[in-house]
């Protein structure tokens, strides 16, 4: 097989998904699995961001919706706990790695095309979507 077969095979690879049928694009020009990790790239920011810009890929719009209501509910969390002298710092160093997994599993869930609900967030997207 020459060079240029191979890259063209890998350009033909990564416009499609496992089908072979090709990734849905968003109304930004991204594929939906590339805007669903950016939701939650820079936490509610981006979520914000891409709820507003994104106004037909429903895979998108969930993701950003649910990056908002997370991440703004968890910086309110910790805005709480900073007001509360010794118990407050505590229980921030103990939920800190707990935030940083959470925002990494869920870009890892966007970026594989899965439209992961939480438990209760998922549900509040869900019906705030289906509106």
């Amino acid at each position: 097989m020459s060079p240029e077969t191979e890259s063209n095979e890998k350009v033909t690879d990564a416009k499609s998904d496992d089908t072979g049928s090709p990734k849905a694009k968003s109304s930004l020009g991204l594929e939906e699995n590339v805007g669903g990790l950016l939701c939650y790239l820079v936490t509610f920011i981006t979520g914000i961001v891409f709820y507003i810009m994104e106004k037909e890929n429903d895979f998108i719009r969930f993701h950003a919706l649910q990056s908002i209501i997370t991440f703004g509910a968890i910086m309110v969390f910790f805005l709480v706990l900073s007001i509360i002298p010794f118990i407050g710092i505590i229980l921030s160093l103990l939920i800190s790695p707990v935030s940083l997994v959470l925002w990494i599993f869920l870009m890892y869930k966007a970026y594989n095309g899965e439209r992961y609900k939480l438990p209760i967030v998922g549900d509040m997207v869900e019906n705030q979507l289906n509106k």
